[in-house]
C-alpha cells in the first residue's frame, strides 16, 4: 500500500449509454474509499477511438453524478496523477513498451490480421481456445530490425511463462489458481501506437497509485497478464478484487437485449438516485428484515466487503419498484416531493421540449395529458391493438420493428436529424416509403397514431427509452404473427 493510504477507482469506457453495472461497480469502490478514509477516483478508459465519443463521456460523468457519487480526481476536475482520459495519455505508454522489449518480456509480432484469423480459425476446428501461435517470438533481432526497416507493421506482445501456473489471492473469490498455458501473449501496444486496455490499465493505476482494483468478475481471467505487468516492471501490485455479475432473476447475464440497463433509462422514468443506489447498496451489506431503507451514510457505515456473494447480484426491478416506493413516501417531504417531480419533468428539456411541440397541435389546454403525456409515462401499455389502423399487416410491421431497433444503436450522437437520417436510410435499405416506416414507430413509441413528430419525439425520450418501447412493441406484434413454421 502506498503512503496515501486507499485510492480506489472506476475506470468505465465511454462507448455507450452509461449502465447501472458500472454504477454498481462505481459504488463499491465509493463505498470501500468511505469506509477506509480514503479517495475514489474516476479515470475515462477511451483506448477504443473507434466508439469512444465525447457525448458518451459526458453521459458517463452526468450519470455517475445522477448517482450522488463524487470523486475526489477525474477528467472534468483534475488532479495531481492526471491527465484521467487515456487518449490524453497516449505518449505515456510508449516507453514502458520500449522498456518490456528490452527487458525480454516482451517482443513484436508482425503477424497480418489474416494470419491471425486464419490461425485462430484452425485452432477452433481443433476444438482448442483461440490463442497466439507464438509464431514471431524466432525472430532474431536482426530479422525483427530488417522488418522494421522495411515499414512492415507491427504490435508488441507479452511473453508468457510456458510452464506452472499464476497464484493469487482475490479479495472475493480467495485463492486462485490459473495455467499459464491458458493466457495468451497480450498484444500490449497496437499498431497505431495505442495500448491497449490491460497496458494501460496496469500502467494508469501504478502512477496513480491505486491500491484496491475493484471490477466486474469478467476481468478475473485477466489478472495473471496484470501480475505479470507488475512483476516485469517490478512494482507492487495492486489487491484485486472481483464481483460478482449483475444478472437477470433467470441468472442470465444483465444486457440491453433482454431488460433496459442504461442508468438514463431509470432516470427518464421517475426512478430517484437514492432508491437505485440504496437498491445496488444492498448487494455490499449484510442486514436483518426491516432494515432496507439505507442512505449512502448508512450504506458506507454497513458496507461489509469482507462478505460478498459469489452467486450474482439479481437485479430484481419489483424490489427496485418497492425500494423507490418507499423513498417517494417515507423520505421526502411534500416540497421535495413536488421539487423532484418538477426536475424530473424538466430533465433533458423533455417538459420543455413536449411543449414547445404541442402548442401549434392543440386547441384547448385540456388536450395536452392524451398529445404528449407519452414523453412521461413509464408503460405505454401498448397492446396488438393498438397497431389495428395501420395499413401494413403485422409481418411487415414486426419486419420494421425489428430492423429499425439494431440499426439506431449504430447512431452515435443522438438527435433529431441523426435519427432521421438513420430512418430514411433504413426506408432505402428495406425498399419502403418513409411513411411505411414511421407508422408503426409513431405506435411504438407514443402509443397512438395522432401524436407529436416522430423524431423530434424519439430525441426527447432518449435512445434507452425508445430501445424498451421497440421492444416493446416487437413483442405485442409478435403476438399477431405467431411462430414460425
Amino acid at each position: 500500500m502506498t503512503a496515501s493510504g486507499v485510492r480506489v477507482r472506476i475506470a468505465p469506457s465511454p462507448t455507450g449509454e452509461p449502465h447501472v453495472g458500472t454504477a454498481y461497480i462505481a459504488l463499491f469502490n465509493y463505498l470501500f474509499a468511505k469506509k477506509n478514509g480514503g479517495e475514489f477516483i474516476l479515470r475515462i478508459e477511451d483506448t477504443d477511438a473507434t466508439r469512444s465519443t465525447p457525448e458518451f463521456e459526458q453521459k458517463v460523468l452526468d450519470a455517475l453524478k445522477w448517482c450522488g457519487l463524487e470523486w475526489k480526481e477525474g477528467p472534468d476536475i483534475g488532479g495531481p496523477y492526471g491527465p484521467y482520459r487515456q487518449s490524453d495519455r497516449k505518449d505515456i505508454y510508449t516507453p514502458y513498451g520500449q522498456e518490456l522489449l528490452d527487458k525480454g518480456h516482451a517482443f513484436r509480432c508482425f503477424c497480418t490480421p489474416e494470419r491471425l484469423e486464419k490461425m485462430r480459425e484452425e485452432q477452433r476446428a481443433a476444438g482448442k481456445a483461440p490463442k497466439y501461435d507464438g509464431l514471431c517470438l524466432k525472430y532474431s533481432a536482426e530479422e525483427v530490425s530488417s522488418k522494421m526497416a522495411a515499414g512492415e507493421g507491427s504490435v508488441i506482445r507479452m511473453k508468457i511463462p510456458t510452464e506452472g501456473s499464476c497464484d493469487f489471492t482475490d479479495g472475493v473469490y480467495g485463492d486462485v489458481s490459473i495455467p499459464w498455458d491458458s493466457v495468451d501473449m497480450q498484444v500490449l501496444i497496437k499498431g497505431d501506437g495505442m495500448p491497449t486496455y490491460h497496458m494501460a490499465n496496469v500502467i494508469d493505476d501504478h502512477l496513480m497509485q491505486i491500491t484496491h482494483v475493484a471490477r466486474g468478475e469478467e476481468w478475473l481471467a485477466s489478472v495473471p497478464k496484470h501480475i505479470l505487468l507488475y512483476r516485469y516492471f517490478g512494482w507492487e501490485q495492486p489487491v484485486f478484487m472481483h464481483l460478482s455479475l449483475m444478472r437477470n432473476a433467470d441468472k442470465s447475464k444483465l444486457s440491453k437485449r433482454k431488460n433496459p440497463t442504461s442508468i438514463s433509462y431509470y432516470s427518464a422514468l421517475g426512478y430517484i438516485p437514492e432508491a437505485l443506489m440504496n437498491f445496488l447498496g444492498l448487494f455490499f451489506v449484510q442486514i436483518a428484515e426491516g432494515e432496507e431503507l439505507l442512505t449512502m451514510e448508512e450504506l458506507s457505515e454497513k458496507f461489509d466487503p469482507e462478505n460478498l456473494s459469489k452467486a450474482g447480484a439479481i437485479f430484481d426491478i419489483q424490489k427496485l419498484d418497492w425500494l423507490n416506493g418507499r423513498w417517494i413516501r417515507e423520505k421526502l417531504s411534500e416540497q421535495e416531493f413536488q421539487a423532484r417531480v418538477l426536475d424530473w419533468a424538466m430533465e433533458n428539456d423533455r417538459l420543455k421540449a413536449g411543449l414547445r411541440l404541442s402548442q401549434s397541435r392543440i386547441s384547448k389546454l385540456g388536450e395536452l395529458p392524451d398529445l404528449a403525456g407519452f414523453l412521461l409515462k413509464s408503460d405505454l401499455g401498448v397492446d396488438p391493438s393498438a397497431f389495428a389502423k395501420i395499413k401494413s399487416p403485422p409481418e411487415e410491421i414486426l419486419e420494421i420493428l425489428n430492423t429499425v431497433q439494431p440499426d439506431l444503436e449504430k447512431i452515435l450522437e443522438w438527435n433529431v436529424e441523426t435519427i432521421e437520417a438513420e430512418l430514411r436510410a433504413i426506408a432505402d435499405r428495406m425498399g419502403k416509403k418513409l411513411k411505411v416506416i414511421v407508422a408503426p414507430l409513431f405506435v411504438a413509441v407514443s402509443g397512438s397514431s395522432r401524436s407529436l413528430p416522430l423524431f423530434d419525439s424519439m430525441a426527447i425520450l432518449g435512445r434507452s427509452v425508445v430501445r424498451q418501447r421497440l421492444k416493446l412493441a416487437s413483442q405485442a406484434v409478435a403476438s399477431l404473427v405467431g411462430p414460425k413454421n
